[in-house]
């Protein structure tokens, strides 16, 4: 996807939802940050949204412009609605959030998340895509592994599923992890 794709998904939820803000939870919510980003974090046809006024209506954007839509058909893109919890996110995450906006957004906002959030959200959900993700968003220096740690500390999860957070970071930035009795680290 592309930063002017995005920015018409933001219009369109917006006539639609008659909403003036959007926010944008998922990987292409790195277009408010870098509407450059590496190729290889554009690969997603889709936006994850929602209106934080009014995230009820996260089902009409789903209708109207959703998977499968006239939308999606017409321009090869479309957007999810979502709802708020979809994303596991940091404390504080709001007050961090990327603003988008100008005339391609037709006086609607895009409320992006800042990148470590955004990173922290795909290190907690732990698909094989969201790993590929913030590999090469670590591998392009886009996050920051001090940053990344320190929120990760603010998420409320099972232990475990933190641990496994953390020890993905670690292998993103390089960090080895504790020798195994009996084993040599490589």
């Amino acid at each position: 996807m592309k930063r002017s794709e995005l920015e018409h998904i933001l219009r369109a939820s917006g006539e639609i939802t008659r909403q003036k803000r959007i926010v944008v939870i998922g990987s292409q919510s790195i277009l408010g940050s870098y509407p450059k980003a590496p190729v290889t974090l554009l690969a997603s046809m889709e936006a994850d949204v929602y209106p934080p006024d009014k995230p009820e209506l996260a089902d009409e954007i789903d209708g109207a412009i959703g998977e499968g839509s006239q939308f999606h058909e017409q321009f090869g893109y479309y957007a999810q609605g979502v709802a708020p919890e979809t994303a596991i996110l940091p404390a504080g995450w709001q007050r961090r959030l990327v603003s988008l906006e100008n005339p391609n957004t037709g006086g609607v906002e895009g409320l992006c998340l800042e990148v470590n959030d955004l990173a922290i959200s795909k290190y907690i959900a732990g698909r094989d895509k969201d790993l590929r993700f913030v590999s090469v968003l670590a591998q392009h220096g886009l996050t920051s592994r001090k940053v990344l740690l320190a929120r990760l500390g603010t998420i409320k999860v099972d232990p475990a599923r933190k641990s496994l957070a953390k020890a993905r970071i670690e292998a993103h930035f390089g960090v080895v992890g504790p020798k195994k009795p009996g084993r040599k680290n490589r």
